[in-house]
């Protein structure tokens, strides 16, 4: 007689975990919201947490080891049983993940573009010479700067809060923020122009929110793959297939942007000096079957252009 196999009941609570800032939450109440529509049982704890990245306001991640300072604390509670799954931003992650845990599931995709935050102008083009533009990202910086040196790009760090706040004092005369964040925090209204990826090619997993949970809890991912939208899980895939062939990471001036089309994913991305000297740039088409392939091919196609020179001469 075959004995039948034991399946583990799916748990009755989620503890998720988070950073503290509004943007995060707002995030993993999401998720939680999502969850809770699935499994109509089931009930989700929030655990908070501050991370390295939010206490460094003052300097650039650039030279204090990148975003991956916002995802590390959470990942240790994944790691130490402390939570089952994590809630990220997907242009925050590391290319690398602890060898324990994966990102098996991508919510839908919101506006994956940059915002011109301004309270007198309304587009790049109106900015005067030698305007104070606020960004914390070198990706942003350099594209700025090739289209118009003369911008004066002043370092910008925390919360979205703090950084309207400070647009708001007069520190500077625009600022750049997604409209992902504006949008999901209700500050739509705060948006002058939605930057085309002509204008600004977008972050790698801009505007994608990811779910980290431990390759050997299968139940756990079993519960959250519902979630999954398939569609931006191809596009940010081949992304960050980009940044791995070149073995970047996500405070790197590296921007990659992908679209689909039916069965078809078209792929731009770029590297560039961070004062906006040169810029490599490329763009290719490809299945959303095999997005990984995708991105490993314009990536290639940067590095014979010279993208590996000026990653190779950041500091």
């Amino acid at each position: 007689m075959t004995r039948q196999r034991e399946h583990k009941p799916y748990p009755v609570h989620i503890r998720i975990a988070t950073r503290n800032s509004a943007l995060a939450l707002w995030q993993a109440e999401e998720v939680s919201r999502q969850l809770r529509q699935v499994h109509h049982a089931l009930s989700t704890e929030l655990v908070r947490m501050t991370t390295t990245g939010d206490h460094l306001l003052q300097k650039s991640l650039a030279t204090q080891g990148g975003k991956g300072l916002f995802v590390k604390e959470l990942e240790l509670a994944l790691l130490e049983n402390r939570a089952d799954i994590a809630v990220h931003s997907m242009k925050d992650v590391p290319i690398e993940l602890p060898s324990e845990l994966h990102l098996p599931v991508m919510l839908e995709r919101e506006n994956p573009h940059d915002a011109l935050v301004s309270t007198r102008y309304r587009t790049l083009d109106a900015l005067p010479k030698h305007a104070t533009v606020g960004t914390s990202s070198l990706r942003r910086a350099c594209q700025l700067k090739a289209s118009s040196p003369d911008l004066e790009i002043k370092l910008l760090r925390g919360n979205v809060g703090t950084r309207l706040a400070r647009l708001d004092r007069g520190e500077y005369d625009a600022i750049i923020l997604a409209v992902a964040g504006l949008k999901r925090l209700g500050l739509a209204e705060r948006i002058q122009a939605c930057l085309s990826a002509d204008e600004l090619l977008p972050a790698i997993g801009q505007g994608a929110i990811g779910i980290e949970c431990r390759h050997d809890d299968p139940v756990i991912e079993s519960m959250i793959q519902p979630l999954n939208h398939k569609d931006t899980q191809a596009c940010v895939l081949a992304e960050r297939a980009v940044s791995r062939a070149l073995e970047g990471g996500c405070q790197l001036p590296i921007a990659g942007f992908a679209e689909l089309d039916q069965e078809q994913l078209t792929l731009r991305a770029l590297v560039g000096d961070p004062d906006g000297g040169r810029i490599c740039r490329s763009q290719d088409t490809g299945s959303k079957k095999n997005p990984v392939k995708l991105g490993r091919r314009v990536a290639e196609a940067l590095r014979t252009q010279g993208a590996d020179e000026i990653l190779a001469a950041l500091p």
